[in-house]
């Protein structure tokens, strides 16, 4: 675990299930977290019936709903303690339908400020192929 500028440890960034139980929607999502920290975050989601539309093809609310927790988190972990986010604009091109398997969302953080952090969320497949990418912009919020 990371130490905290007060020498404690803080598990918000090592410690995936903690982050998840912080995150009750992630968990009724069923995402798991491969990988998280400040600049990248790395998640999977299974393709199950309960999150597809008709034809068995994931429904995109799924898709956007998938980045944009990924995306939350990577914004998260590099705000100050006691600092919170969310997110204030959001933008999804999808270019294939996730038929089946094990979906991979990959997030890094293109910028950080003050006020805003702007991730960024690629969305593949088992085999690698682009599903999604989502672009958004998560507020900082701090002391409210």
């Amino acid at each position: 675990m990371a130490p905290t500028d007060a020498g404690r440890e803080d598990p918000r960034m090592t410690d995936t299930d903690a982050l998840l139980d912080a995150m009750p929607f992630a968990r009724l999502l069923g995402m798991t977290v491969d990988e998280a920290s400040a600049e990248r975050v790395v998640a999977r989601l299974e393709h199950r019936p309960d999150l597809c539309t008709t034809g068995g093809l994931m429904h995109g609310g799924a898709l956007m709903t998938f980045a944009d927790t990924t995306g939350a988190l990577c914004a998260y972990l590099g705000l100050p303690e006691g600092a919170g986010t969310a997110t204030t604009s959001s933008h999804t091109s999808l270019f294939r339908a996730a038929r089946a398997g094990t979906l991979t969302a990959t997030t890094r953080a293109l910028h950080r400020g003050r006020t805003s952090v702007v991730v960024q969320t690629d969305v593949t497949d088992d085999e690698g192929r682009p599903i999604s990418q989502t672009t958004q912009t998560q507020a900082v919020l701090i002391g409210r």
